[in-house]
């Protein structure tokens, strides 16, 4: 008999069973990455951010973005913007392109989105936020929930306020990650932070930030009390964390390490699944960045990183993968690499 970490919650008319999310990533968290990071556990899975305004231009890369897979509900549709009209408008575009939920972003940290007072900057202005929260929650009927970071800076750190404004405007379900704006990705995540928010609201609230493991989920959960746990860039190419995350919330065995074998079976499939969704051309480049994430820490990846970055036939690409993933089992590393660059 299992003994759960996490009982798990309700978001609408869906139970959320096992609170493991995948982060919405901007370039990252596209349908063929959601695709090999449902396999391992995924509880709720979350788009990359949209703006608001792309959607109001219809780009065809917008469309794109916001497909769901059948198997992926329920999901996320991840919208920006700090226009109240904007973005209720996105959030009628996204419930219409299937979303089960509509999450609002306001934690990107990145400038160009900043410089529109969207993503963190909007955490800057209190009554903004309840203004576009409460035309966002009006304007569907299904759930919405939000992101945020604890605040702008150190000296102005306002999760709880945020926390409490969300929960009135009528947001079910909060995600803190736990740096400033002013942090970006640096430094370590505050878990105290996200406990304060926790402490605030009745509503779920979802950590988010240095989970890169089943021993960090835990301890996590242990100093925020939080209903769920978000894990994002320690997943880029080693979904395997999902798997080990996945086993501590639900009291399943700590899975094991993957075989050379295993390893290339996903990364095979997420390169077929890259060239399926956004075409060969594109999918090339988009290999190099995955495929190289995949072999980060193993051996011989720096040779393999140096071959695989330069190739830009598609056959050639899947056939020196190969040969370096499957050769991680034996003791001659890489013999063939040069053969097939």
């Amino acid at each position: 008999m299992t003994n759960k970490l996490l009982p798990g919650f309700k978001l609408g008319n869906h139970h959320i069973d096992v609170p493991l999310v995948l982060a919405p990533m901007a370039g990252i968290t596209d349908l063929p990455f959601r695709k090999i990071c449902k396999r391992f556990g995924v509880g709720l899975m979350v788009t990359e951010m949209i703006a608001s305004r792309a959607v109001d231009m219809g780009r065809v890369r917008t469309e794109r973005m916001a497909e769901l897979g059948a198997d992926e509900h329920p999901a996320s549709i991840q919208i920006a913007g700090s226009d109240p009209v904007f973005v209720t408008e996105a959030a009628r575009w996204a419930v219409g392109h299937g979303a089960d939920f509509v999450d609002i972003n306001m934690g990107c940290p990145v400038k160009k989105i900043c410089k529109q007072t969207a993503g963190s900057a909007m955490l800057k202005d209190e009554p903004l936020v309840a203004r576009v929260l409460e035309a966002v929650v009006k304007s569907v009927d299904v759930p919405v929930t939000l992101k945020i970071r604890t605040g702008w800076d150190d000296s102005s750190k306002n999760v709880e306020n945020i926390a409490r404004i969300a929960e009135e405007c009528g947001i079910q379900m909060l995600t803190v990650h736990g740096r400033t704006r002013a942090q970006m990705f640096h430094g370590h995540a505050s878990w105290e932070d996200i406990g304060l928010a926790k402490a605030a609201v009745s509503i779920p609230v979802i950590g988010n930030g240095d989970i890169v493991g089943a021993d960090s989920a835990k301890e996590m959960i242990r100093i925020s009390n939080c209903d769920g746990v978000m894990v994002g860039r320690a997943v880029q190419g080693n979904p395997w964390i999902l798997g080990e995350v996945y086993a501590a919330l639900t009291g399943a065995p700590r899975p094991a390490t993957p075989t050379p074998e295993e390893r290339w079976a996903v990364v095979f499939e997420h390169m077929n699944n890259l060239a399926d969704h956004h075409g060969i051309q594109c999918a090339s480049k988009l290999a190099r960045k995955h495929v190289l994430w995949y072999s980060k820490g193993l051996r011989g990846s720096a040779d393999f990183r140096g071959h695989f970055q330069v190739m830009t036939g598609w056959q050639q690409m899947l056939e020196a993968a190969e040969i370096y993933f499957l050769s991680l089992g034996e003791d001659d590393q890489n013999n063939e690499l040069s053969h097939a660059a």
